[in-house]
């Protein structure tokens, strides 16, 4: 069974995949947070903040750290970020 991609909900309950809602601050602190050693000085804190509420990120010693499911947001990438 394949996994299932992190989702969200409009405002008309439309599933919307959480990758395609991530603006360019917030991928770039996923993919520096999933790093083998992150740096989390040059990240922004509004991104931060919102990958927080999302579940992608959790605090862990004061300090932002990647989750599970935002690491499988990473994986998984954006159909929208593809294109570009």
């Amino acid at each position: 069974m394949a996994p299932t991609r992190p989702r969200v909900f409009n405002g008309a309950m439309q599933p919307i995949d959480i990758a395609d809602t991530l603006d360019r601050f917030q991928w770039d602190a996923l993919r520096a947070l999933g790093a083998p050693s992150p740096d989390s000085s040059r990240l922004c804190g509004a991104a931060v903040e919102q990958l927080l509420r999302s579940d992608l990120l959790e605090l862990r010693d004061d300090r932002p750290s990647i989750t599970p499911k935002g690491r499988q947001v990473v994986v998984c990438g954006s159909p929208r970020l593809w294109n570009s």
